[in-house]
């Protein structure tokens, strides 16, 4: 039988193999022995390489085989079942961490990742900090986070290079003075040009539809200085996907935060204004290098009254984010008590300025 993926097992004792955000090794969760990403690389590299080459799957429909694609689990032989973007997950019979090669090799394999700091119990408690807000529905709080939230390695097309820009801008100045009894505004209008030109490095845009882009502008930023070569070391007990979105198909999100940039950097050289508006904006991006890294997030699944809630948290930061459920019966609540409250005040201002306490 082929072996179409692989996972980390001890060398001591066969154990599975998981990486420990907190000190940055690969542990066994049997043994207890522990290896750097690079001596597990080491071990295994020849082992990944065949899983890489070999082909993948059974048979399926070809509407099926568009969209899944069927491995078989290297420790208990089962057969694993994901989707095309899949570069890691765990076998559903064993338990197992499993790598997916073929998915990470070639031209789809990562630069570099940053591996994950923010372990399960601390991801779980900020979500739960973070879903305990006035308005939210009780039940909703009580929703399991530790054992359901899952690690995840998301896909990011990363930009360098440098941008031209130039900035036409119209200004008003206004002053009030006054003459005699008289109020005078007077309002003095510019046209004002800026131009500039600056760098940037590692401008990120995530390279996945299954995530909405707005999460993932939330849930920055990232230390891109933590950026290490990517290696398969740093995947088992976390899930993996690999890009469905291209670099050029992503070049155009990222333009767009460069002239955001651009406009925000040249208006902040004009001053002195009392307002300013932006009538026309050109930036020129050249020198364009793009690398591939895989970042890393809890993520969080919720239904709730027949509507999922996604939540999510940075794995280097721990910064969460989410959309929240409001119970209106709490805020109808909240809102009678503030009343009420503000109506026994009222009456204690009009008792106490009337004379009667």
């Amino acid at each position: 039988m082929p072996t179409e993926v692989t996972n980390y097992q001890c060398p001591a004792c066969t154990g599975p193999l998981h990486f420990d955000a907190a000190t940055g090794r690969l542990v066994c969760d049997y043994c207890g022995s522990s290896y750097s990403a690079s001596e597990v690389e080491a071990l295994y590299k020849n082992k990944d390489e065949k899983a890489a080459a070999e082909s993948a799957g059974s048979e399926w429909h070809k509407d099926e085989a568009e969209n899944l694609r069927a491995y078989v689990c290297p420790s208990c032989g089962a057969e694993i079942i994901c989707d095309a973007v899949t570069a890691a997950t765990s076998c559903a019979y064993c338990g197992n961490p499993t790598i997916v090669p073929a998915a990470l090799s070639g031209s789809l394999r990562p630069d570099y990742a940053i591996p994950f700091k923010v372990e399960r119990d601390a991801a779980a408690a900020a979500l739960y900090k973070y879903v305990k807000k006035p308005f939210v529905p009780k039940a909703f709080k009580e929703f399991r986070v530790h054992n359901e939230i899952k690690g995840i390695y998301l896909p990011f097309w990363l930009y360098d290079g440098a941008a031209e820009a130039s900035i036409v801008c119209n200004a008003e100045r206004v002053s009030v003075h006054r003459r005699g009894n008289k109020e005078y505004t007077t309002t003095m209008h510019f046209e004002v040009d800026r131009s500039g030109s600056f760098s940037f490095e590692r401008l990120p845009a995530d390279g996945s539809t299954k995530t909405p882009d707005r999460y993932m502008d939330a849930i920055e930023p990232f230390d891109y200085s933590q950026l290490v070569p990517f290696s398969t070391a740093y995947l088992p007990g976390k899930a993996a996907e690999k890009y469905d979105v291209s670099a050029e198909d992503c070049r155009s999100r990222a333009e767009e935060r460069v002239n955001s940039a651009a406009e925000s950097l040249l208006r902040e050289t004009i001053t002195g204004y009392s307002v300013v508006t932006t009538q026309s904006l050109d930036v020129s991006v050249s020198d364009l290098k793009v690398s591939y890294a895989l970042l890393p997030v809890w993520q969080l699944r919720v239904r709730h009254k027949d509507k999922d809630y996604l939540f999510m948290v940075n794995g280097q930061t721990g910064k969460a984010v989410g959309d929240l459920p409001i119970s209106k019966g709490l805020m109808l609540v909240w809102f009678a008590g503030l009343a009420v409250g503000i109506t026994l005040i009222m009456l204690l201002i009009i008792l106490i300025s009337g004379g009667v306490l």
